[in-house]
């Protein structure tokens, strides 16, 4: 080969490593939220995750499922409607994968204390490798409690649902529509008794997600207001259930996913709950589903910040490698630290779920925990991106395809205005949000004079429920720092949470990534987080 073609200062592909072994945020993360007695388990079924997500045929599988996009087929070759979409093969197999470990159900099929503290950290290592299966396996998860609503429905599907086959129940849902993204109540879809004790529902859905689902939650007008409805993808003939694909999404990423443009006629339906709860239903749902936002967001950001770090660590520039230059060396810490704060953040969040007093975090660090993690990802993405410079841009490497998924976390189940007023509407219909906040801030209270006294001037803006609404995102973001400084000073090493209240909450921050300090602990934080 002419010496031209030698390839030289390249870095070898992150692969055949295991996800969980070395990723100590989230090991101390686990090891604090989980109860003493499944820790030990949780550990051996995460590795065992861990590494079969690492393989390089399972990173073959998810660059394969975003190549070879899901095809659309609306009749078949006789001219019947088919309405029908077709996946890769990579995409069954990755959905099997989640299958088996349970992303879909776990907490629900096995409930127990740390059920879904568990689930998270396994939802946030399968976030790192492929994203658009994930869509499916989350409304799944968040579905349930709805399903629970009828004991008819409950007991013929949540087998299916929990079932760890490759044959196990999907659940999808069909909210949103054209003139009307976040304000479901201008939804005009129409549901009409059929005499049965079923609904027939006419109407139009700007966004069906995945909707190869078996089943849909589907929100519609019923005379006594906007409704819930149990939707099945099939009758019981086999046929199409009324359900007509218009079209396929073309998406910015998620691109492995379908997401479509449908049209229902006459699909027939089951009422969850009563006429007129639609909102209050679906709710329920979203609660989970915001809650995998923020930790897909998380694991993306992991993903982004291991290929930035092992890059840094094989190639040179100007003499050094890359994580030995002082202004690397900066930007990859910074990306390590807020890695390590968004997995605190998404675990801590995820115990909540499983506690029953944890429904008055719930209410608040849900929204508040989507808006800022998913938030910083496209920051993020696009930073470690340019730190490994034009191969980070190129779709042969993942990072591409990570900075592609980042806004969607974002956007989907409520945008960042959406998630401050949400956290806004809960400061200020449960008083006693205001007092468990206060709790989680005060476990770290002595620890440092900038967390003290940040966390003073917080306390006052929580407890004044009148905030304006135009200062609802500064509120969100200080709230969302000092829960993640509180977190890191109670299970990160002390160098962690001196660096972060030091970049974050100290001196002026404006937000940019490589910002720390002169002294900042540059090399004990990259070491922290090296992936392998």
């Amino acid at each position: 080969m002419p010496a031209t073609h030698e390839v030289l200062n390249q870095s070898a592909p992150l692969e055949a490593y295991n996800l969980f072994s070395r990723n100590a945020a989230l090991a101390d993360a686990l090891a604090f939220n989980l109860p003493r007695a499944r820790l030990a388990g949780a550990r051996e079924r995460l590795s065992a995750l861990g590494a079969e997500l690492g393989r390089r045929e399972t990173l073959a599988l998810a660059d394969a499922a975003n190549r070879y996009a899901p095809e659309l087929k609306t009749h078949d070759a006789r001219g019947r409607r088919r309405d029908e979409v077709e996946f890769h093969p990579a995409w069954h197999a990755l959905m099997a994968i989640a299958f088996r470990h349970g992303l879909h159900s776990a907490p629900w099929s096995a409930p127990g204390a740390g059920a879904h503290v568990e689930r998270a950290a396994g939802y946030l290592l399968y976030s790192e490798v492929e994203n658009g299966t994930q869509c499916p396996v989350t409304m799944t998860y968040g579905a349930v409690p709805a399903i629970k609503a009828d004991p008819r429905v409950a007991a013929q599907w949540l087998p299916r649902i929990y079932s760890r086959e490759k044959d196990a129940a999907l659940i999808g849902m069909g909210l949103t529509e054209k003139q009307g993204g976040s304000d479901v109540r201008t939804n005009t879809t129409r549901a009409v008794a059929r005499g049965d004790g079923s609904y027939a529902i006419t109407g139009h859905k700007w966004f069906l997600s995945a909707p190869m689902c078996d089943a849909f939650l589907v929100l519609a007008q019923a005379p006594g207001g906007l409704s819930c409805f149990f939707l099945p993808r099939l009758r019981a003939d086999g046929g199409v259930n009324g359900i007509l694909i218009q079209r396929l999404k073309d998406k910015l990423g998620n691109r492995s996913n379908a997401s479509s443009e449908v049209e229902f006629e006459d699909a027939q339906a089951t009422l969850l709950g009563e006429e007129g709860r639609g909102v209050p239903m679906i709710l329920e749902m979203g609660v989970y589903t915001r809650l995998d936002c923020a930790i897909g967001t998380a694991g993306l950001m992991r993903q982004a910040l291991a290929q930035a770090l092992w890059n840094a660590a094989q190639r040179q520039a100007f003499g050094k490698l890359l994580r030995d230059q002082p202004l690397m060396k900066n930007v990859l810490a910074d990306l390590a630290l807020e890695s390590e704060a968004a997995t605190a953040l998404v675990l801590r969040l995820s115990k909540a779920y499983d506690a029953e007093d944890g429904m008055l975090l719930r209410r608040v660090l849900t929204p508040a925990a989507k808006f800022w993690v998913c938030k910083r990802g496209s920051h993020f993405g696009q930073e470690a991106m340019e730190a490994v410079g034009g191969n980070g841009y190129v779709e042969e490497q993942v990072l591409a395809r990570i900075y592609r998924e980042m806004p969607l976390n974002s956007i989907w189940e409520g945008a960042g205005n959406v998630m401050c007023l949400d956290v806004l509407r809960a400061l200020r219909k449960a008083p006693d949000v205001v007092a468990a906040l206060a709790a989680e801030l005060d476990a770290a209270a002595g620890r440092s004079h900038s967390y003290d006294a940040f966390c003073a001037s917080l306390k006052d803006r929580l407890a004044d429920a009148a905030e304006h609404e135009s200062a609802a995102r500064r509120l969100t973001q200080d709230l969302a720092l000092a829960l993640q400084a509180s977190l890191l000073a109670r299970h990160a090493p002390d160098f962690v949470f001196d660096a972060f209240v030091a970049s974050r909450l100290g001196a002026p921050w404006t937000g940019a990534f490589g910002t720390l300090a002169p002294n900042a602990p540059f090399d004990a934080l990259i070491a922290r987080a090296m992936p392998a």
